[in-house]
């Protein structure tokens, strides 16, 4: 059984890593983290987690009985919990977006010293998507247009998305160029992204459609347990998935 800390425990995607983790008798959450201003501090995690109680206390502090730490929060709080994960010798799942390159160039000094799983998209099939997408956009050439389109919830703060940026550097990596990207902040759009290839005559168009949020934390679940076995470095979905 692998014990997890989840940061941003209160939040939207923080609940739900929790109500996967209880689905899956392969975890057990030990720490539930929250903004020192939170009204959650020193409330029983079972309350937010739809649990009568589960015996974690949602803490600002991070403790020592976890084995992984699952981060989905800002990049702000993703960067100070990288800190403390350094002091303890802690893998951490950074499943946050819209880093600087400043900010992820601490990440990739941290993952010196700890594992590290860094992505913009935690779903299996998106991370199957940012190999495909380059494919398709090589094969075809430059006679196709290239473009991503992006919808998600309008209470998402990053545009474009850290997916939509994935898939963009992929695709550039592949051609060497660039494609354009249009961002839509619209409802309760968990997330759809779409890759079209457009020419005079004809459009080739891939899609990835999230109807749910468990895809993401159940991959955040599955990278958390596969640090737990890992060197030091920065890793992707891709090694978890190889």
């Amino acid at each position: 059984m692998t014990k997890i800390a989840i940061n941003g425990a209160c939040g939207r995607m923080g609940l739900t890593v929790a109500k996967c983790a209880l689905e899956d008798k392969a975890f057990e959450i030990v720490e539930a983290l929250e903004a020192a201003a939170s009204p959650a501090v020193g409330r029983d995690y079972g309350e937010f987690a739809g649990r009568p109680s589960l015996g974690v206390t949602v803490t600002r502090d991070m403790g020592s009985k976890a084995e992984a730490l699952i981060d989905f929060s800002t990049p702000e709080a993703s960067l100070e919990r990288l800190l403390e994960c350094v002091k303890r010798a802690r893998p951490h799942v950074i499943c946050t977006t819209g880093f600087t390159p400043a900010q992820r160039q601490q990440i990739e000094v941290a993952a010196k010293h700890i594992p590290i799983v860094l992505s913009s998209n935690m779903s299996v099939g998106v991370n199957v998507l940012f190999k495909v997408a380059a494919e398709v956009a090589q094969a075809l050439g430059p006679a196709y247009d290239l473009d991503i389109i992006e919808t998600h919830h309008r209470f998402k703060k990053d545009a474009p998305s850290g997916t939509a940026k994935t898939l963009a550097e992929e695709i550039e990596k592949a051609t060497g160029r660039k494609p354009n990207i249009a961002a839509v902040r619209s409802g309760d759009v968990v997330g759809d992204h779409r890759v079209v290839f457009g020419s005079i005559g004809d459009a080739i168009e891939i899609r990835h459609t999230a109807s749910s949020r468990d895809i993401f934390a159940k991959g955040a679940l599955r990278a958390a347990a596969w640090l737990t076995r890992a060197k030091p470095g920065l890793y992707s979905m891709r090694d978890i998935l190889a």
